[in-house]
């Protein structure tokens, strides 16, 4: 019987980083398919931004290759990396929005090199993915007249501009109460359930526990994979 095997949409094979002359993550080796769902936890300073960082060529390794969907990271010229960063919707803790433009500014400020020409189509798109993170009638306001879920809400709405096959998410609730980290869960599944891969860095367990998915711990340098957060939570006696 024939087998296929489908090649996974982003690997890390043999990966070493170096921070100065320390090493901080050694003998990295996982894959993630495309349509996954995956956490990466482990404690300040573990290395979880790092790793979303390779993804998105803002960090090299020392050792080891990197690939995502076509593209060899590791090797990676300068001009080839905005090709990269295309296929992947980043959103960050801190919003990232610019603060003198409007919503709907700061999100055709990710389309800029992107081979958007045509401005009915962009406004088109833009009012989807503003309705798609439940912020219609948003596109005119400024940052500072949001809430800071409403930013991320733009900040999420930035990053599926560009239909990604990856989101990306660093701490993407670390600086929200309760609802609004429920509102962005909630928006980032699905986002994952129409088919798009989501990856979130956090140190929030409790995230863990209400959207279970696939754990990957950074601890000493090195990486432990649980298959869903059960595993992990059990492991940790983790409970709320």
């Amino acid at each position: 019987m024939h087998m296929t095997t489908t090649k996974p949409l982003i690997s890390f094979k043999d990966i070493h980083l170096a921070l100065g002359n320390k090493i901080i993550l050694a003998d990295l080796n996982f894959e993630i398919q495309s349509g996954e769902f995956l956490y990466v936890v482990g404690h300040t300073g573990a290395g979880k931004s790092s790793i979303l960082k390779m993804i998105y060529a803002d960090c090299k390794p020392l050792k080891g290759n990197i690939a995502v969907e076509e593209f060899e990271v590791t090797n990676l010229k300068e001009k080839k990396i905005p090709f990269l960063r295309r296929k992947l919707g980043i959103i960050f803790q801190d919003f990232q929005l610019l603060p003198d433009r409007t919503v709907s500014d700061n999100i055709k400020f990710a389309l800029r090199a992107t081979g958007w020409k045509d401005r009915i189509k962009i406004k088109n798109r833009i009012s989807e993915v503003l309705i798609q993170v439940g912020m219609a009638g948003k596109a005119h306001a400024l940052p500072h007249q949001l809430s800071g879920g409403e930013q991320q809400r733009i900040a999420i709405a930035r990053a599926l501009i560009n239909y990604p096959l990856v989101i990306i998410a660093d701490e993407p609730t670390g600086n929200l109460d309760p609802e609004a980290t429920k509102n962005i869960m909630e928006i980032l599944k699905k986002v994952h359930l129409a088919g798009t891969t989501i990856i979130i860095a956090t140190h929030e367990y409790n995230l863990l526990q209400k959207y279970p998915a696939r754990v990957i711990e950074v601890v000493d340098g090195r990486i432990r994979d649980y298959p869903d957060s059960s595993g992990f939570l059990t492991r940790k006696n983790y409970s709320l």
